[in-house]
């Protein structure tokens, strides 16, 4: 099942792994050459990551990035959300966009779809940023 997440949601976690595994402030190149991610394409994550208030930044030479809050009090699903939008397995289920797909009633593999997001978000719920932390 390859493309459940994308880059995005994959790089996130990542990122904000690295953070968790260094204290203070932890510049972006630092990161992007830790991860091996372009630091072009972490910038549109670490936005994303911003905006959602789960990391600060600071400029200047010995600024930044670092969690917001503490590593326990992050759960992966709450990350994934912010740089995914949602969770949902497949289109049809993805109630973001406002629209409802006009064969939910009739679609034979729904409710396969929706046990599928709800053990999904249930695992990625139950995971914390603090399980990802290296020793």
């Amino acid at each position: 099942m390859a493309g459940m997440f994308s880059t995005k949601g994959r790089y996130a976690l990542r990122v904000m792994a690295d953070l968790a595994n260094h204290e203070g402030w932890v510049s972006l190149g630092d990161i992007a050459e830790r991860q091996g991610i372009s630091r072009k394409y972490l910038e549109q994550v670490m936005a994303l990551l911003l905006k959602a208030g789960y990391v600060e930044s600071t400029r200047g030479k010995s600024g930044g990035y670092r969690l917001a809050q503490p590593a326990e009090e992050y759960t992966l699903g709450n990350i994934l959300r912010a740089v995914e939008g949602t969770l949902a397995p497949v289109a049809c289920l993805d109630c973001t966009s406002g629209e409802i797909c006009p064969r939910v009633e009739d679609c034979p593999t729904v409710d396969v779809w929706r046990d599928l997001g709800s053990v999904t978000s249930a695992y990625l719920n139950e995971k914390r940023l603090s399980d990802l932390i290296t020793e």
